[in-house]
């Protein structure tokens, strides 16, 4: 049994004074390092007797800043970035001004795609008019007009109250009534009202019990019931452009996947309390886990995104997608990372061809740096140079074919000489196979062919970022609402999220999508 440690009771002047005492033994660069790490403590100290202070904002206070861009994980950990690193060189013909995109941080009049623009004529003059400056020329239309943007506030949602005026015969008895302008309509909410709630609410992650107390501070009552019942009755006049999407995501030529814990109070309410359960069972009855699946499927340039959210795993959505593909098509591509719910059980006569998340393999490297700093500088400096390489494919705008050229000729000795270095970490007995590091390496090797998938197949990207990405709108909502209450509600905002997610991808405008889906 340990002895038990003694207990020194000290206060921070005492420390400051020993700190003092022992400055010239210290040196001037130890001594301010000290000194900091004392005001630390207090400020510390402080945070902990103040009984507001809460664990996240110690977290936030105690913890590094997250991030996975190389240069700032060396940064973090101590190490120089070094200029001098094996980065591919700019492709040719590249000038600086399409490498280094403008900061003044303003927007041009292009960038409000949504305003309204309206033109108008010049008060006194017209097209051949005498110039009235110099009295001899004539005046003609310029190419490009002057711009003045104005841009106003405006309320979430509006409301007009008609008044239309009744008028009674004091005989007969008979009401005349005025009747309403003309497309006002006997729908007391119109699409772009439910529209613009279902994005608010799965687009932005506004509550509906937030939206609520807007409207109400604005004079637009609004209650979450209220908001609720429309999104519900738009939910099903625009279900089959949902079915749509879902057929066509299915066939793509590559598809990204993976999921996100997602609370159905109704399906934890109803959840087996054996401690017995598996998470991994064949049943999705049988599970207690609840999770939103997000999958991106491409084809010829475009992108589809969907939700799905309940017990399935994210292997067994896409399985559900794929179900729905035509047959013929060649194999499509699978994107994800390594867990097994990530793949889908397909019938033999339906094949993918399946690659691994570079971008998961490299995550693991970044979680041990400060632990192994050289050695995790060496694998981030890699893959950057193979991230330069597919950055320098993209610019190019090269086919599928011309790509996978390119990484061959480009990547390939790149990635080659790591697979020896990490090979040789184990074989020289450098690194201990359950260290961070090792199990780091381990994963990398193990899944090597399924990772370096860009090398032999056309088309396979690098990662699944572009899922992960998706997967953020879940997780807002989940941040947000907390949960969904039901099975069909969850359906709802996966119709929703689905619609405007796609609508964002190719650039299109999720509100008036919405708008014009449930109109026509």
């Amino acid at each position: 049994m340990k002895a038990a440690k003694e207990t020194v009771e000290v206060n921070l002047p005492e420390l400051e004074a020993l700190l003092e005492r022992k400055r010239e033994a210290l040196g001037e660069e130890d001594y301010q390092k000290l000194k900091k790490g004392l005001w630390a403590l207090s400020y510390l100290t402080d945070l902990i007797g103040d009984k507001d202070t809460t664990i996240s904002q110690l977290r936030a206070l105690l913890m590094k800043p997250s991030t996975e861009k190389t240069r700032k994980v060396l940064e973090q950990a101590g190490l120089p970035t070094s200029s001098s690193s094996s980065h591919p060189p700019p492709s040719a013909g590249a000038s600086e001004s399409q490498k280094k995109k403008p900061g003044h941080g303003r927007n041009g009049a292009g960038a409000y795609r949504g305003a309204e623009r309206i033109k108008i004529a010049h008060p006194s003059l017209k097209p051949g008019d005498g110039c009235p400056e110099c009295e001899k020329g004539k005046v003609y239309l310029q190419k490009d007009p002057a711009l003045s943007i104005r841009v106003v506030g405006q309320v979430p949602l509006q409301a007009t109250v008609y008044e239309l005026e009744r008028l009674r015969c004091n005989l007969c008895g008979v009401l005349f009534e005025a009747e309403a302008p003309e497309g006002v309509g006997e729908k007391k909410y119109d699409e772009s009202a439910a529209a613009m709630i279902g994005l608010l609410k799965y687009g932005s992650g506004f509550p509906f019990y937030r939206l609520a107390g807007l409207e109400e501070n604005l004079g637009i009552p609004l209650p979450p019931a209220t908001q609720w019942g429309i999104v519900k009755e738009m939910a099903e006049v625009i279900r089959p452009a949902f079915e749509e999407l879902i057929r066509q995501a299915a066939q793509g030529e590559v598809l990204y996947n993976d999921d996100t814990a997602m609370k159905i109070l109704a399906l934890a309410r109803a959840s087996p309390r054996s401690v017995e359960v598996d998470e991994e069972a064949s049943d999705p009855r049988l599970r207690t886990g609840q999770f939103t699946s997000g999958i991106v499927s491409t084809r010829q340039g475009q992108q589809i995104a969907l939700f799905f959210t309940g017990r399935r795993h994210a292997g067994e959505n896409l399985a559900q997608v794929l179900a729905r593909r035509t047959a013929g098509l060649t194999a499509p591509i699978q994107m994800c990372d390594a867990l097994s719910r990530n793949l889908p059980k397909l019938p033999r006569k339906l094949e993918i061809i399946v690659g691994y998340c570079l971008a998961h393999s490299r995550r693991r490297f970044v979680n041990v740096v400060p632990s192994f700093p050289e050695e995790c500088r060496y694998v981030l400096e890699t893959l950057g140079e193979v991230y330069g390489y597919d950055a320098q494919a993209q610019e190019q705008g090269l086919s599928p074919e011309e790509r996978l050229r390119f990484h061959q000729e480009h990547s390939e000795p790149v990635m080659e000489r790591l697979r020896a270095w990490l090979r040789a970490q184990f074989e020289e007995k450098r690194v201990e196979p359950n260290s961070g590091l090792g199990t780091a390496i381990t994963y990398l090797l193990k899944h090597w062919t399924r990772l370096t998938l860009f090398l032999r197949q056309p088309g396979a990207p690098l990662d699944n970022n572009i899922c992960e990405r998706a997967l953020k709108k879940a997780i807002r909502h989940r941040k947000n609402s907390l949960f969904y209450k039901t099975e069909n509600g969850a359906g709802v905002g996966d119709l929703f999220m689905s619609l405007i997610h796609t609508s964002e991808l190719n650039d299109a405008n999720p509100f008036d999508y919405l708008t014009e889906a449930a109109e026509t």
